[in-house]
């Protein structure tokens, strides 16, 4: 899943605005920095707008890394078949990991 894609639609900005907060983000500086002093490298966001990013930042990566730990505890169990798998990347919700790995093991 592309994250960055994923939240500038969702958020309708630009992709470079997003990749651009994202970066910012990850170097560790904080919302209301980023909305005052680096209104240049985001496009001019608000603070608002970078909330729900960085809101929605945390949530798709911890999302990815249940996919990823549920794929690995199924497969070191020897259970996990390419439909599995595929309805587990395809998921949107944190919840579905599990619940798809539930439903084939049932």
């Amino acid at each position: 899943m592309d994250i960055i894609a994923a939240i500038a639609e969702e958020l309708q900005i630009k992709k470079g605005q997003a990749e651009a907060a994202v970066k910012l983000i990850d170097e560790g500086n904080t919302i209301p920095f980023i909305a005052r002093y680096r209104k240049e490298a985001t496009g001019s966001l608000n603070d608002e707008v970078l909330r729900n990013l960085f809101d929605r930042l945390t949530y798709l990566r911890n999302l990815e890394d249940k996919k990823q730990t549920v794929l690995a505890s199924i497969e070191e169990q020897g259970k996990l078949t390419d439909e599995l798998k595929k309805a587990i990347l395809e998921a949107q919700t944190q919840e579905e990991p599990v619940l798809q790995s539930q439903r084939k093991r049932a």
